[in-house]
């Protein structure tokens, strides 16, 4: 009996470190930002976890293995992610437009199963008040809703809020382009202008209300 309580203690153990450096190598997200990816790898690995410990007969590796295995799956579609946009848009999905330049987009909040009661809540709990003192709210692939109140001082460029993303890891994002009605030739000279001549050597660019620009380079130094 004593040799099968210290087994037990042993595998908890165990899997209690695997976990938490399973965990730390896919990377630090709060829960509201998990992908669906990562919810159904906490899930499994919890699941496989209880199997690891729960019967001291069985070979802790056949849960261990697995785990490792659920690790390397979501590593790899991370990285897919990040180099492929059109794959992260179907995994992960993409921002929705629920209320832009004030008006409610119905059809959005019908397609994403988002009723107003939901709409209702999050704004509560942004601290706003009224719909109508809201300019835009993006619903967010992590479902939280980004809220921007209306500000007379100032005016959207884009109906996906106040930030247009222009360029993500050396690719120019030609749907950003059409929403403020500019060219890829355009965001070129712009860039041409600024000292950035090579667009592959971006990796991140954007352009808010105010006109302000933000480019990071590649691997800069800092």
């Amino acid at each position: 009996m004593s040799l099968e309580v210290g087994t037990i203690i042993f595998r908890t153990i165990l899997t209690y470190v695997v976990i938490v450096l399973i965990f730390r190598m896919m990377g630090k997200r709060e829960i509201g930002e998990l992908s669906l990816l990562d919810i159904v790898v906490f899930i499994m690995v919890a699941e496989m976890a209880v199997f690891s410990i729960e019967d001291p007969k069985v070979n802790i590796f056949h849960a261990l293995i697995p785990m490792l295995i659920l690790l390397i799956i979501q590593r790899f579609t991370a990285w897919l992610s990040l180099k492929i946009p059109m794959f992260r848009d179907w995994f992960e999905g993409k921002p929705s437009v629920i209320i832009s330049r004030g008006k409610i987009d119905e059809k959005e909040m019908k397609k994403q199963r988002y009723n107003f009661n939901d709409l209702m809540q999050q704004l509560r709990e942004n601290g706003t008040k009224s719909v109508q003192d809201v300019e835009f709210a993006i619903l967010e692939a992590s479902g939280k809703l980004s809220v921007f109140e209306k500000d007379s001082s100032q005016e959207a460029i884009s109906p996906d809020g106040y930030v247009v993303p222009l360029i993500i890891d050396g690719s120019i994002q030609q749907q950003s382009l059409e929403k403020i009605n500019q060219s890829e030739a355009w965001l070129k000279s712009e860039l041409k202008q600024k000292g950035y001549v090579n667009v592959e050597n971006i990796s991140f660019c954007s352009l808010d209300s105010k006109n302000e620009w933000f480019i990071d380079i590649k691997n800069e130094k800092r």
